[in-house]
């Protein structure tokens, strides 16, 4: 479903798991931890919304609560996997061979290709928030990947910064897929440019507001958009923060 489309925080799908339910074995924590998903498109036991836009499929917004939370080490094949720590430590581990820890800023993309197994955790008191990205690569079957970087709100405030994708600086991986953050704290208009007519742009708001081609978005909600040459984003002078997906059709 690759039509343009608003859709309100209210709107997104909502997951709760307890470490004690049927999903024990799966989502790890005992006794009183729970994990919690909100997804902009289908996935898991959500099934009553959009698909997915372009070729990102997942778009999950979830919460570790209590030590030990998260999701125990499992397998995935042909998925680019992306996470986006808004809050707490992230602590990822895959058979890639990399023991990470994740904070506030830092993110990584994890390329299952021809296989590959991980576990994220919360091992902290403190919640953990975490963006996740699904993304379709363009070949199958490639060797898995790993790598991991860190977005600096302090120092790359007011400009759209690549994450990841075809751009410097960016995690490079294999799709014509782009993700950028926005992290402003002024009053002011930005373009951003789709590669061609054939890329759409999902915007979705961390945080604060910002209008998109004169949508307005409050905290997580979110718009995609087709078939437009220029997206301009205007925000206030209150902060907000954005997360930018551009993908072929």
């Amino acid at each position: 479903m690759n039509d343009t489309f608003v859709l309100r925080d209210s709107e997104r799908g909502y997951d709760h798991f307890l470490s004690t339910g049927e999903a024990s074995s799966y989502i790890g924590g005992h006794p009183e931890a729970t994990l919690s998903r909100h997804s902009s498109f289908n996935f898991g036991p959500y099934q009553s919304g959009r698909p997915g836009f372009g070729r990102l499929r997942v778009f999950g917004d979830e919460v570790f609560r209590g030590a030990g939370c998260g999701y125990n080490i499992h397998p995935h094949h042909n998925f680019i996997i992306c996470a986006f720590v808004l809050q707490g430590t992230l602590t990822h581990i895959n058979t890639v061979g990399k023991i990470d820890q994740l904070k506030q800023g830092d993110y990584y993309a994890f390329s299952a290709g021809a296989g590959g197994k991980h576990c994220e955790l919360n091992l902290e008191n403190e919640d953990v928030n975490v963006i996740y990205l699904w993304i379709l690569p363009d070949q199958l079957l490639l060797p898995p990947s790993y790598a991991r970087h860190h977005f600096d709100a302090a120092t790359q405030r007011n400009q759209i910064v690549p994450l990841v994708g075809r751009a410097d600086g960016a995690l490079r991986i294999s799709q014509d897929l782009r993700v950028s953050r926005l992290a402003s704290d002024q009053a002011q208009s930005i373009d951003y440019l789709p590669a061609s007519p054939e890329h759409g742009v999902y915007v979705f708001a961390l945080e604060g507001e910002a209008s998109c081609n004169g949508t307005r978005l409050g905290r997580r909600d979110s718009t995609g958009l087709w078939g437009e040459a220029r997206i301009t984003i205007e925000t206030g002078a209150q902060d907000a923060d954005l997360l930018i997906v551009e993908s072929v059709r």
